[in-house]
């Protein structure tokens, strides 16, 4: 990586306590970089903020048509779910629809983030699986298309059709060959690419149209999300909140810090990452971008809990602040 760019101070008691640096870029539809912070060109693992590009082929391909796959379900395709019930219902019926069930997910278990699931988890006795998985979603989709390419369950291997179409659309949308790939939490690959690479993807999400089938299946699942911000996250979650705050607006996280923006009515992509991996400084990044690009209200409740965030301790005192570092965003 490059030299990252103070982003995010927290100050406590009038003094500097912590600073976040990182990097970001926002690229408009032609796939120039208008913008940027850092290094725009640094080398990074964009983790689940690439999801809408990872279910690209499922679209294109017309898996989706031809398994009647609604909004809400390509929303989840595009998720990092909580694990609540809205999420593991929705992806258990989508599993038996096209005649799969958990066990045929390859993404692993682990415990859901939403708290009254966790919570009838344990009252119950019972262990999570698969579907509280954040990726459930995005692995039914992965199953989805394999089942109508009429190939092997292990879909995440690397040279699995459903693997190898998904690099070519990252790929195109990027700009760029992917250097390489490492094995996301979920066991999918997720291929490397630069953050202007992955900005540029979000800028052809934002500009797309229905001309053509790479512009309709781009168009769709940013409407699905858009459309279904509880999906693609949850309650109390940074994307679905931000996304409720704007109109036509997507965004999505990603681990280790990453950030992504559609901004259709600018036609433009944003894309951040912050050097030390820390998400309360990815989700003040990507908030002030987009109050920089004025499509999103600085005062908003959604806003005001990520940037220039007042914070308190377990006794409601007020002890500091998170805000934009000086300079960022110009």
């Amino acid at each position: 990586m490059g030299a990252a760019q103070p982003m995010a101070e927290l100050w406590r008691g009038g003094r500097l306590e912590s600073v976040h640096a990182g990097h970001a870029a926002i690229v408009d539809a032609a796939g120039r970089t208008v913008e940027a912070w850092g290094d725009p060109g640094t080398v990074i693992f964009p983790r689940s903020s690439c999801k809408m590009i990872q279910a690209l082929p499922l679209v294109e391909s017309g898996a989706a048509a031809a398994h009647g796959l609604t909004d809400r379900q390509l929303a989840l395709a595009c998720a990092s779910h909580s694990g609540a019930a809205i999420h593991t219902g929705a992806v258990a019926k989508w599993l038996a629809a096209i005649g799969c069930g958990e066990a045929d997910l390859r993404c692993g278990a682990h415990w859901p983030t939403d708290i009254p699931a966790r919570d009838a988890l344990i009252r119950a006795g019972a262990e999570p699986c698969q579907i509280h998985n954040n990726c459930s979603g995005k692995h039914a989709g992965f199953l989805t298309l394999a089942r109508h390419l009429g190939t092997g369950p292990e879909y995440v291997e690397s040279d699995h059709p459903v693997q190898r179409a998904v690099k070519a659309a990252f790929e195109e949308t990027t700009g760029e060959t992917s250097p390489g790939f490492g094995i996301d939490g979920c066991s999918a690959p997720n291929f490397a690419c630069t953050l202007e690479g992955l900005a540029r993807a979000m800028a052809r999400f934002a500009a797309a149209t229905g001309s053509d089938a790479r512009g309709r299946a781009m168009l769709r699942l940013r409407q699905a999300m858009t459309a279904h911000p509880e999906l693609v996250a949850g309650e109390g979650r940074a994307c679905t909140e931000l996304m409720r705050a704007m109109e036509g607006v997507a965004v999505k996280t990603g681990a280790e810090a990453v950030y992504v923006g559609i901004v259709p009515q600018q036609r433009l992509g944003i894309a951040v990452k912050i050097a030390d991996g820390g998400t309360r400084a990815a989700e003040l990044a990507i908030a002030a971008l987009l109050v920089h690009l004025g499509v999103l209200d600085r005062d908003h409740p959604a806003t005001r809990r990520r940037l220039d965030a007042v914070q308190t301790n377990w006794r409601g005192i007020e002890t500091g602040i998170l805000r934009a570092a000086p300079g960022f965003p110009a």
